[in-house]
Parts: C-alpha cells; structure tokens; sequence
C-alpha cells in the first residue's frame, strides 16, 4: 500500500514560549526533508493548529505526531484523522 495523508489536528494546552515553538519547527523541517509534511500551520480563529502528513500508515503518522516537541511537552493535545482528498481527477470521489 502506498502512502496516505492525515491530518493531526492540535488544541493548545498551555502556553507556548519560543523554545518550544523553536523545537516545533525544526521538527517540521525534519519531516519535510523526509517528504513527510504537506501543510501545517495554526489556526487563526482558534487555540491550536494543524500538520498533514504523508505517511504509509496510521500508525506511522501516530508515531510522527507523538514525536513533535509540543505533544512531548504537554503544549498540545491532538487527535489523528485520515484524509481522503477530493479533488478533479478522482471526480471529487462521486465516482
């Protein structure tokens, strides 16, 4: 099976300060070098934010999402989702 994408959407727990978003980032850097992270960015109308992951299984993007330094340190709760992309050359799944 190939890879997939989920998104691991965060809620902020308690607040962050620049050593942990520094931690966070070169975090995400590591996953892009590794053609692991797609989009990430926080949420501006809500206390949290989110990463989609290309990963092989759920397992695997569970394990990602654990390893980020604002789950580690109890900053953010998460919770992992599939996603099945629509779009126009899958018929927007109405196949």
């Amino acid at each position: 099976m190939g890879s997939q994408l989920f998104v691991m959407l965060m809620e902020n727990k308690k607040e962050l300060n620049m050593g942990v978003i520094q931690r966070h980032v070169e975090h995400l850097k590591r996953l892009d070098a590794a053609g692991k992270l797609v989009l990430c960015g926080p949420f501006s109308d809500y206390g949290g934010g989110m990463v989609i992951l290309n990963a092989l299984s759920f397992d695997e993007a569970n394990k990602i999402s654990q390893s980020d330094p604002y789950i580690l340190e109890g900053y953010k709760t998460y919770q992992l989702r599939s996603l099945e992309v629509a779009n126009k050359e899958n018929g927007y799944l109405l196949a």
